[in-house]
């Protein structure tokens, strides 16, 4: 069994398990989230939270709706990473 476990909840958060103290969060600047005494915890996908990057539960009052959910890999579209045709040209 896997000693974190991420669960991606329906039209909510990501859930993280890590009873083992396992992952170290750290914000873009490199400075690190406290989880002491955090054995699970749950991230914001919603982008609403007062309390990023935890979830304080705001999904559930804006409506929020995913559409993720686990494929097999040989079911999975492969991702084109071509910026020049995803964008406008400038000019």
């Amino acid at each position: 069994m896997a000693k974190v476990k991420i669960t991606i909840r329906n039209n909510g958060p990501y859930r993280v398990e890590d009873p083992e103290g396992l992952i170290e969060l750290v914000d873009a600047d490199g400075k690190k989230f406290d989880l002491t005494g955090k054995p699970a915890y749950s991230l914001c996908r919603c982008g609403g939270s007062v309390n990023k990057p935890f979830c304080d539960g705001t999904h559930s009052k804006i409506g929020f709706q995913a559409a993720e959910s686990a494929v097999k890999r040989d079911q999975a579209k492969p991702v084109e990473n071509n910026p020049s045709s995803s964008s406008p040209a400038k000019g």
